[in-house]
């Protein structure tokens, strides 16, 4: 919940209805793409390019999101088509139909490069049997045999859900600027989230592309992966945090990946850092005695996470354990494996 909500507004009323776009600023049209997970939608954004549309993210690659796309096709405000396709990050809801819409238009993917790789890599794990690392990975982190087991069937999933990408792409790096139609845009990139998350500032227009970076109801998943499992996503995503608010002004229209339209970019950034900085109030007095990853969770999220939904254990597990290397970078907490291979952490002794 925003905790400064007398700060944040929602100029915009209402949402998209599917296939069709809502103008949130001259040429700027708001579409929103279904999800099938509990978060229900995500937001895409299309621009006007002069020669056609640009567009921001693109959904996950599911046969309701391809529906939705023929419906905006059909209903779309002009005959011109796509011009080229921005993706802020790798994850499918931004990334899966990035694929299929570059090469239906002949356009051109822009990406920031570790994005771009990443995603290539892990799309490739697509087949494969489940990496003795990553089990290793969920088994120190406290996983019971069952969840490793779940873990073990749906590994490889992730490239399901996205088109294959192109063979090449456009590489965005931060502080590059570049026209979209008429209007100057700035890349802001951040991390924590994701690798090298991709969000546009467009000074004229007093719009800012946010992507998951900055959410105005809920807070991005913040998580180490098997992948690189020693890294402190959560120091990045801080970080992130504190150059968007030295680099975009408080009075931009903020165009979200997930729920609405708002205003009052710095009040829900310094939210966001209150949250957190609570949050590791409530896990340093959990760890007075050892804990595992998994047994911090109601700490951190004030409710238990069971094991019947592994998407979930994983979210929560990647979330507590970025939590956890936050405070051992920061000499706060300490972490001792036992014989059974299992991490546990606790605040460390003067």
């Amino acid at each position: 919940m925003d905790k400064h909500p007398s700060a944040i507004c929602y100029p915009i009323a209402g949402v998209p209805e599917r296939g069709h776009t809502i103008e949130v600023a001259p040429g700027v049209h708001w579409i929103r793409m279904p999800l099938p997970f509990r978060l229900d939608h995500i937001n895409l954004w299309a621009i006007d390019d002069t020669d056609g549309w640009a567009l921001v993210d693109t959904g996950i690659r599911t046969d309701e999101t391809m529906q939705t796309w023929r419906m905006l096709f059909a209903n779309q405000p002009d005959a011109r088509s796509l011009s080229r396709v921005f993706v802020t990050h790798m994850h499918p809801d931004h990334v899966g139909m990035a694929g299929w819409l570059t090469r239906k238009f002949k356009v051109r993917l822009w990406m920031t490069r570790l994005e771009y790789l990443t995603c290539r890599v892990i799309v490739g794990d697509t087949g494969r049997e489940a990496p003795s690392d990553g089990i290793d990975f969920y088994r120190r982190a406290g996983w019971s045999e069952a969840a490793i087991e779940t873990y073990r069937v749906r590994f490889g999933n992730f490239g399901n859900m996205v088109h294959a990408l192109p063979d090449s792409f456009r590489a965005l790096h931060h502080g590059e600027e570049f026209h979209i139609g008429k209007h100057l845009w700035r890349v802001i990139v951040g991390s924590g989230h994701s690798p090298e998350h991709a969000c546009l500032y467009c000074p004229e227009l007093e719009l800012f592309i946010s992507g998951d970076q900055v959410l105005p109801r809920i807070s991005s998943n913040v998580s180490v992966y098997p992948l690189e499992p020693d890294t402190n996503p959560m120091a990045d995503w801080l970080d992130s945090l504190a150059r968007i608010k030295r680099e975009v002004p408080d009075d931009v229209l903020v165009l979200p990946s997930h729920n609405e339209c708002f205003t009052g970019l710095h009040a829900r950034i310094e939210a966001l850092q209150a949250d957190q900085q609570a949050v590791m109030a409530r896990l340093r007095l959990a760890l007075s005695e050892p804990r595992r990853a998994v047994d911090v969770f109601e700490a951190l999220f004030k409710r238990n996470i069971g094991e019947r939904d592994v998407n979930l254990l994983s979210m929560a597990t990647g979330e507590s354990l970025a939590c956890l290397h936050w405070l051992m970078q920061r000499g706060d907490v300490v972490c001792r494996r036992d014989d059974a291979g299992v991490d546990w952490y606790r605040l460390q002794v003067a």
